[in-house]
């Protein structure tokens, strides 16, 4: 198709085009004539389907005066609104004239061609709006002010793909294919953001999830976000289920924090009353909000859609398939940058969250006129919920009738309300569940049947019940369907009736089993993990930050969401802390199962290790009395917490004035008296006299009393930077930051939080644990300039932090004692509950009971594949999960293969001595060694096998016992044999001696047979010598004989000589070939030396 018969078609269409108006416009006039028509008119008489390139209009006006008539065709973007592509203008000056005209549209390249090199600046346009306007002009020619305008709104058509005319260089073409995706990327940056897509447990504390949003990649589309800064449309959609009013007058369901630590636009909070709040900033600065005065119900899940558009806020709420809408419009426009600053979905350390739990969440930057935001998972949550409540209603109802009951039978004092009650339910059984509810809750209601006596007796109310259900769910909880890999129904509606008494160990292990398949339901693990999260249980609340950290068990991973639960657990866990004396709380210890050296040497007060240290303590050992003090103080290696003879021998050891560690302890218990009478003043003097000592604790000591109590913070912060400089204290550098944080430093008085968290990270590299939790705020808000977001790094950390936790390591304390006193179900279920908050001991001990209990493969290998999870797993698990991927694929699965050998690289990278053995092995059978482990053999992938091998069993030898001969040692030797021989074989004289040394030893042996072949047949001949008892023969026999006889034969007397001289001559030759072969083999020895040192 040529250039000139588009032209010629394009002229005939608008030819024809405007034939048709003529004739609309002929029949129009002749149909009005005589009407008394408006002074002023104008209308599309013929407008097409879609407006393209070449599209034309009709337009008919009418003017009453002089006018200037305009048909324009603008377009609207994510960019820009309104943004005119197609404009043309005219003057009338005939009056009271009907006149039409007829237009060609066309279009600019950016909307009417596709996006290339060459037209980058494309409008990412749908639909376009023809208008058409009328101006009356005055006498003088200048506008009056009276304007007439029409709109049609039309779709465009397809874009067109340009020819072009120019090639493009290689360099140009590859530029363009890494750019050219870069605005569809934007564009999907204009879709719902989820900020929450699975549902969060919120505790009503001062916690909750961070989020930031960063600015467009793409410029235009940043330029459309900033100019909407004064003028936002933006929309939010939460759900939200409400356990408990407000416990706060406000509390925070999201709030946004600007880059200050300011509230900004936009805050949604819910009252005290339990109505909304919404609090914006203005563009002229004043903060302003509005009341919905409407309060939301509890246990119902709520949908609050907001929608801010300019100064108007509308606020639907919806529950029960009902929608309450309120609008409210501010005095100026709505100031919001969600670039500036963070938001924070619940609580956080300036507002306190709700107690309950949020839904999905939904965030549409550039607003939207219909929110989709179903509640896809929340169904599954409200059931159980209910089912909990009602639970709980029936059980106190049986509860309180049984208490009556036993009252009215054993005589006790009853109040005149409860007799008159009585007087009207003599007749009405003392059942209080139906058959069906009985049948349904069989378990727990023959529970309490069989406990009616202590719930009579009060001795198990319903505050213990929890406990109560817990400890009987336990005991038959893995009991049968072991071979099915499930677990007892009865136990499972034991744990959830504890669940629903606050006994939140009980929903943890209901976690467990319906996340790990031993029961059947994953959304129901999902909601007994959030319920026991909500109950603010230390356990729940691990267990739901380390499935978000991984993304295991169908939480997604989110570091977000996982910040939010280890952040609360990290403030228990530094307040717990302060409080580790007490008999729920231990210091964490690691015993592996799978050691049973170590487990035979966790003995009681009566071991011979604890008899020996008191022993030695009693003796005046000052170690001995320290080591004992904190053994009984904290409860370590299996001994029951005693206090007070803690004491005893802390003030022991302190008073024999040796030992600075010594002094430090007593004197800081006499400071801060956990179960001891304060005395500071003599605690000062022990302190002092440590310090002098050299006790680097004891100079942070004297800085915290100078400044906390004598209020001397000049000395106080002489103390802290000697103990920080010298010894490296991590309270000393934290005291430090604090400081400067709080703007206290007596030559630096001003307010310095960069310098504090700089402070802060030191002492968290050091161990300090509230230091950790300050770092890991910083790092997740980003919201201190030079620290940069990094939630991964801030989960880290406080996980190190929460796995310090004295409640965890009670609960693996009483795991490991009731594995050693035979209770193995007990055990399993409490390593369970630790493991579930990814704990890797206790994963791995979990999988080591699961193997022992036969509780069938999955619960191993689950337990297993957790712990190989983290990146410092303990070689252990790994070499159990190596060799079960080498055997489960037989060796013959390459994916198994690697896989196991993945394991054992990394148990050789932890140092495990049979893991750099079996590495070795799959090397020999031709495998390669992953990268990740060939730094640590020094090995390149140009090196050869043997080489390889034996770099590897070198490793191995050097990190097994000295003393044993090990695998390693009888490995390497026979590789280095093989290495020595195969030089051997390599010389040509060496082969000689070699092939030299097999003969001569291979004719040795041949003689050394047949001699002693001869020698057995040569023992049942006679004898050839003389004998004493053989009668003398005198020659005249012989001669006789000769002449009866005749000559004797040579054959006869040949065979008579071999007999006599054939076993020394095999002698001799044996005795030459046995010479040869020694010399030949110690040649060949000595070249075997040679090549093997």
């Amino acid at each position: 198709m040529t250039f000139h018969t588009v032209i010629s078609g394009r002229v005939l269409a608008a030819v024809i085009l405007m034939g048709h108006c003529v004739l609309q416009t002929i029949s129009i006039s002749s149909s009005n004539t005589g009407e008394n028509l408006p002074g002023n008119f104008i209308a599309f008489d013929s407008v097409p389907d879609r407006v393209g390139d070449g599209s034309a209009l009709c337009v008919r006006y009418l003017c009453s005066g002089p006018c200037r008539l305009a048909v324009e065709v603008a377009v609207s973007t994510l960019r820009e609104t309104n943004v005119v592509v197609f404009r043309r203008k005219w003057m009338s000056s005939a009056s009271q004239v009907h006149r039409i005209r007829w237009l060609l549209v066309r279009w600019p390249p950016s909307i009417l061609y596709q996006r290339d090199f060459f037209n980058r600046r494309e409008l990412e346009a749908r639909n376009a709006t023809v208008r058409a306007q009328l101006d009356h002009l005055g006498e003088d020619g200048t506008h009056n002010g009276a304007t007439l305008r029409i709109y049609k709104e039309l779709p465009l058509p397809e874009r067109l793909a340009k020819r072009a005319h120019v090639c493009l260089s290689w360099s140009a073409q590859v530029m363009w294919q890494i750019t050219r995706d870069r605005f569809l990327f934007s564009l999907r940056l204009t879709d719902p953001i989820d900020l929450l897509s699975f549902p969060l447990a919120s505790t009503g504390e001062q916690f909750g999830v961070v989020r930031r949003f960063q600015p467009f990649i793409d410029r235009a589309l940043e330029e459309a976000r900033r100019g909407a800064v004064t003028r936002p449309s933006v929309t939010f959609s939460v759900w939200l289920y409400l356990l408990e009013p407000c416990r706060a007058k406000l509390c925070g369901i999201i709030h946004h924090m600007d880059g200050n630590d300011s509230y900004n636009s936009v805050l949604m909070q819910l009252t005290d009353a339990g109505d909304i709040i919404i609090q914006t900033r203005v563009t002229m600065g004043a903060d302003e909000a509005f009341r919905t005065n409407r309060a939301l119900p509890l246990g119902k899940w709520i949908r609050l859609d907001c929608y801010v558009q300019d100064s108007e806020v509308r606020l639907d709420t919806t529950w029960d398939d009902k929608t309450i809408k309120h609008v409210y419009r501010f005095r100026g426009s709505i100031h919001y940058d969600d670039t500036d600053g963070y938001f924070v979905i619940g609580g956080s350390r300036y507002l306190k969250g709700i107690r309950g739990y949020f839904g999905p969440i939904r965030y549409y930057r550039f607003g939207t006129k219909e929110v989709r935001n179903p509640p896809t998972t929340l169904h599954q949550m409200e059931k159980t919920l209910q089912e909990c409540q009602e639970v709980r209603e029936w059980t106190r109802t049986f509860v309180q009738r049984v208490t009556e009951s036993h009252r009215k039978e054993t005589g006790g004092c009853i109040s005149p309300f409860t007799e008159l009650a009585g007087c009207f339910q003599r007749n009405v059984s003392k059942q209080t569940w139906s058959w069906e509810e009985q049948l349904k809750h069989r378990p727990l209601f023959k529970f309490l049947q069989q406990q009616e006596g202590n719930i009579g007796t009060g001795s198990l109310g319903v505050g213990s019940l929890g406990g109560a259900l817990l400890q009987r769910a336990i005991q038959t909880l893995f009991t049968v369907g072991r071979e099915q890999n499930s677990i007892d129904g009865g136990s499972l509606d034991l744990l959830r009736a504890s669940s629903c008494f606050g006994d939140h160990r009980a929903s943890l292990l209901l976690a467990a089993a319906h996340l790990s398949g031993l029961a059947a339901n994953r959304q129901l693990g999902h909601a007994y993990s959030l319920i026991g999260a909500a109950g603010d249980s230390r356990l729940a609340l691990m267990h739901a930050g380390y499935k978000h950290a991984r993304g295991i068990d169908g939480f997604p991973r989110d570091p977000d969401v996982a910040y939010g639960y280890y952040s609360n657990v990290g403030k228990q866990s530094n307040e717990d802390g302060l409080r580790m004396h007490e008999y729920m709380q231990y210091i964490p210890e690691h015993i592996y199962l799978s050691d049973e050296e170590n487990l035979r040497s966790r003995d009681s007060l009566s071991s011979d290790v604890f008899e020996y240290m008191k022993l030695q303590a009693e003796r005046g050992d000052v170690q001995a009395q320290r080591r004992l003090a904190s053994m009984l103080f904290w409860g370590q290696h299996g001994i029951s917490k005693d206090p007070g003879g803690a004491m005893m021998w802390f003030e022991r050891s302190a008073m024999q004035m040796k030992d600075p560690s010594a002094l430090y302890d007593y004197s800081i218990l006499l400071m801060k008296g956990p179960r001891v009478t304060r005395n500071r003043s003599q605690g000062f003097r022990l302190m002092q006299k440590a310090a002098a000592m050299g006790s680097i604790s004891a100079v942070n000591g004297l800085g915290w009393y100078h400044g906390t109590v004598l209020k001397e913070h000049a000395k106080a912060l002489e103390y802290y930077q000697r103990a920080a400089l010298n010894g490296g204290s991590a309270d000393a550098v934290f005291n430090l930051g604090v400081y400067r944080l709080n703007g206290k430093h007596p030559r630096r008085p001003e307010r310095n939080e960069t310098a504090a968290f700089h402070y802060f990270l030191d002492a968290a590299q050091l161990g300090h644990t509230v230091a950790s939790v300050e770092v890991a705020w910083y790092l997740a808000t980003g919201s201190l300039q030079g620290a940069p977001r990094d939630a991964d790094r801030a989960v880290t950390m406080l996980r190190d932090v929460c796995e310090q936790n004295g409640h965890l390591g009670f609960t693996v304390r009483e795991a490991l004692h009731a594995y050693l006193e035979g209770s193995r179900q007990e055990a399993l279920a409490k390593y369970i509950l630790a493991a579930e908050t990814g704990l890797g001991l206790a994963q791995i001990n979990a999988a080591h009971l699961c193997e022992e209990l036969s509780i069938g493969r999955h619960c191993q290998l689950r337990y297993l594949g957790l712990a190989v999870l983290e990146p410092s797993a303990h070689p252990s698990a790994l070499l159990k999960m190596g060799d079960y991927h080498y055997d489960g694929g037989r060796g013959d699965s390459l994916s198994s293969t690697t896989q196991a050998i993945s394991m054992y690289g990394r148990a050789a990278v932890a140092g495990s001595p049979q893991g750099m053995f079996n590495l070795a092995v799959l090397v020999q059978r031709g495998h390669v060694v992953p990268l990740s482990v060939r730094g640590l053999f020094n090995v390149t992938s140009l090196d050869e096998q043997e080489v390889v091998v034996e770099k590897i069993l070198q490793r191995c030898l050097q990190n097994e016992a000295a003393d044993a001969a090990s695998p390693c040692s009888v490995a390497l030797l026979r590789v280095q044999m093989g290495k020595a021989l195969s030089r051997v074989t390599q010389s040509g004289v060496q082969l000689v001696l070699a092939c030299a040394t097999l003969l001569s030893a291979a004719v040795t042996a041949t003689l050394l047979l047949l001699q002693c072949c001869l020698g057995q047949k040569g023992s049942r001949q006679p004898a050839v010598g003389p004998r004493a008892e053989t009668p003398h023969v005198s020659r005249a026999s012989v001669s006789a004989g000769r002449e009866r006889g005749g000559i004797m034969r040579p054959a006869a007397r040949n065979q008579w000589l071999s007999i006599l001289n054939g076993p020394e001559r095999l002698q001799q030759a044996a005795d030459w070939a046995m010479t040869l072969s020694g010399v030949c083999v110690c040649a060949l020895w000595t070249t075997l030396l040679y090549h093997l040192l």
